[in-house]
């Protein structure tokens, strides 16, 4: 066996590793995914990966190596190890620990190509230049989501319960210096003054129907507007504004509130392309929010998202 048929092995042995932990944290995502279309992409490049490493199997078998049978093993630890590590990380840090890996694998399939260009083993260079594409499209999906993130989301993934608590607690460190003591006095009283007596009710309401629940959520929305309305007059425009995000977020905004005017007229096609047009992420998570939480109409949402990702793409210099 030459050095170089041996650098080959080599370096297809460790594309096989990483590509075994790519499968494992491609199905562990599965379960972070947004909507059905995210998981149904996600479940399809699992699929995809597993397709590649029995070429990268049978690429090492051709040039009479054999590959490590520790391999599936070890990428499945690997990625069970970072998903337990990433709980305890704020979402951007684990899409780009995502990002690290396909970045990885990446750069050694153009090593691998220019190998197997310079020994002429025109198999291997076509196995490489399959690779290429496919890491190549990875690298520019998880770019386009952190940038989605970045721009105030809704990403395609979703952040775990413990990921969620994290960023939280981080923005909390980072609170402006220039909130004054008066500003967040205001904002204990409006957290007081609502938000736990109607989630209490919530709680109390959470077994008696999906009637009185519904009307205990109005309850709470209107006490929000209310909130928003008393703290912005009162001049604690920052606790206003939090208000109005939570607000967003919750999809509660009334119809005069949202960035396209008489949305609550339009029908799906017409929503669409009213969601075509927007230019501002504010504008699309508001439009997702609020379909999600009312009329819930999937290619309304859908239209939202695929525009949403575009202008990411735009930020970030994906043609």
């Amino acid at each position: 066996m030459t050095d170089n048929t041996t650098t080959l092995i080599t370096q297809l042995r460790v594309l096989l590793d990483l590509t075994h932990t790519e499968i494992q944290v491609a199905e562990t995502r599965i379960g972070q995914a947004r909507t059905e279309a995210v998981r149904r992409e996600l479940s399809q490049n699992a699929g995809n990966a597993r397709e590649r490493a029995g070429a990268v199997e049978e690429a090492i078998r051709d040039l009479g190596g054999l590959p490590d049978v520790v391999g599936p093993f070890l990428g499945r630890a690997t990625a069970m190890v970072k998903a337990m590590a990433e709980q305890a990380q704020p979402f951007d840090e684990a899409l780009l620990g995502d990002l690290i890996l396909e970045h990885q694998l990446l750069d050694r399939a153009r090593y691998l190509r220019a190998l197997a260009t310079a020994s002429r083993h025109t198999v291997i260079v076509a196995l490489a230049g399959r690779l290429i594409t496919a890491h190549t499209a990875t690298v520019e999906w998880l770019t386009t989501v952190l940038a989605e993130d970045a721009l105030g989301g809704p990403a395609a993934l979703r952040r775990t319960p413990m990921q969620a608590a994290t960023g939280t607690a981080i923005r909390l460190i980072t609170v402006p210096a220039s909130w004054s003591a008066r500003g967040l006095d205001r904002a204990i009283d409006t957290v007081q003054a609502a938000p736990d007596r109607i989630g209490a009710l919530l709680r109390r309401g959470a077994h008696a129907g999906d009637v009185a629940t519904k009307t205990l959520v109005a309850s709470r929305d209107a006490a929000l507007e209310s909130a928003e309305a008393v703290t912005r007059r009162e001049g604690a425009s920052g606790v206003a504004d939090a208000i109005r995000t939570a607000r967003t977020a919750n999809g509660s905004l009334e119809d005069e509130e949202l960035p396209i005017s008489d949305y609550a007229e339009l029908n799906v096609s017409g929503a669409v392309a009213a969601v075509k047009e927007l230019t501002a992420p504010a504008d699309l998570r508001t439009i997702i929010a609020h379909e999600e939480a009312n009329k819930n109409r999937h290619g309304v949402i859908s239209a939202a998202q695929v525009r949403l990702a575009a202008i990411a793409q735009e930020v970030v210099g994906i043609s």
